[in-house]
C-alpha cells in the first residue's frame, strides 16, 4: 500500500477511530480519509484532525478507493444502499459489521443477478482500540490479490490477521476472537472477586489478575510447547493448583466454554437471517 491511498470510513466510532490511528500519518494523509457519521459531534472530532467528514453519503466517495463499512449492524442496509450510487468499478468494500454474510452485502451493492465482487468482510475485536487486536478476513469470489493485500495490510493497522474462507468460518472467528474479550473480562472479574474473598484489597486484586493474565498469555504466545503442557507444568500433583483444576473439572469448565462459543456462533448465523431482511 502507498501514501496514494484514499478511504472512507463510513461510520465514524471507535473501531474507525482505532483504524485511523493506525493508518493516518502511516499509510495515508489526513485528508486522504472522508468520514460520514450523521452525528455532529463526531464529524468535529474527524474535522480536528483533517479529513473531509459528512452528514450521510456524499459525492466524496467516488473519490476514495476503499470503503469501510463501520456501522451497526440495524443501519447497514440503509447505509449501503444509501452509499451505492457512488460506488466506481474499482472501488474495494470492507464491512466490519458483524452478522452480515457477505453474500447479503455483495447484493445490497450490486444489481440483480450481479452482487458486488470487490468486497471483504472483517470481523475485528475491541482490543484493536490500543492496536493489540486480532481480526478475521474473508473475501468473496472476484477479489484481487492487490485488494486483499489492501484489506490485510488496513486491518494489521490494529493487530494481527487470520484469513478464513467463508461465512461460517467467520462466525467461528465471532465466537472466539470478536466475543473472546468479553470471556477474558469476565474471567478477569471472577479472579478479582476470588481475590476479595480471600482477603487481598482492591488495587492488590487487580493488579494480580491483571499481570497472571497478561504473563500467561505472553508466556503461551512465545513458548514452542502447547498450553496444555505449560498447564502441566503448573500443575504438581496433590498441590494447590491441581485442588483449583479438580473444580474446574467438577463443574465442567471446558464444556461450558465450548457452549458458550457454540451459543455465539449460532447466533452469528440467526443475526444473518434477521438482517437480511
Amino acid at each position: 500500500m502507498t501514501q496514494e491511498l484514499t478511504l472512507s470510513l463510513v461510520g465514524g466510532g471507535n473501531m474507525a477511530t482505532a483504524l485511523a490511528a493506525g493508518l493516518i500519518g502511516k499509510r495515508c494523509a489526513a485528508h486522504d480519509v472522508h468520514v460520514i457519521d450523521p452525528n455532529e459531534a463526531v464529524r468535529s472530532r474527524w474535522r480536528e484532525q483533517g479529513t473531509t467528514v459528512a452528514a450521510v453519503p456524499d459525492a466524496q466517495l467516488s473519490d476514495r478507493r476503499v470503503w469501510i463499512f463501520a456501522v451497526k449492524p440495524q443501519h447497514m442496509k440503509a447505509v449501503v444502499l444509501a452509499c451505492r450510487p457512488f460506488l466506481r468499478p474499482d472501488t474495494l468494500v470492507i464491512s466490519i459489521a458483524a452478522g452480515i454474510t457477505s453474500g447479503t452485502i455483495a447484493a445490497w451493492l450490486g444489481a440483480p443477478g450481479k452482487p458486488w465482487t470487490c468486497l471483504v468482510r472483517c470481523m475485528p475485536n475491541t482490543p484493536a482500540l490500543i492496536g493489540a487486536g486480532v481480526t478475521g478476513l474473508m473475501a468473496v469470489p472476484g477479489v484481487s490479490e492487490d485488494d486483499k493485500a489492501v484489506a490485510q495490510q488496513l486491518m494489521r493497522a490494529v493487530g494481527e490477521v487470520v484469513w478464513v474462507k467463508d461465512d461460517k468460518a467467520l462466525d467461528a472467528v465471532t465466537a472466539l476472537s470478536g466475543s473472546g474479550p468479553a470471556y477474558v473480562f469476565l474471567f478477569l472479574e471472577a479472579l478479582m472477586q476470588g481475590a476479595r474473598d480471600l482477603g487481598l484489597n482492591d488495587e492488590q486484586s487487580r493488579q494480580l489478575a491483571l499481570a497472571t493474565l497478561n504473563g500467561s498469555t505472553q508466556l503461551a504466545a512465545l513458548s514452542p510447547d502447547s498450553p496444555a503442557v505449560l498447564r502441566e507444568r503448573v500443575t504438581s500433583k496433590g498441590g494447590t493448583t491441581a485442588a483449583a483444576l479438580a473444580v474446574f473439572e467438577q463443574r465442567q469448565f471446558t464444556a461450558i466454554v465450548h457452549e458458550a462459543m457454540q451459543a455465539a456462533s449460532d447466533r452469528a448465523a440467526e443475526l444473518a437471517i434477521e438482517f437480511a431482511q
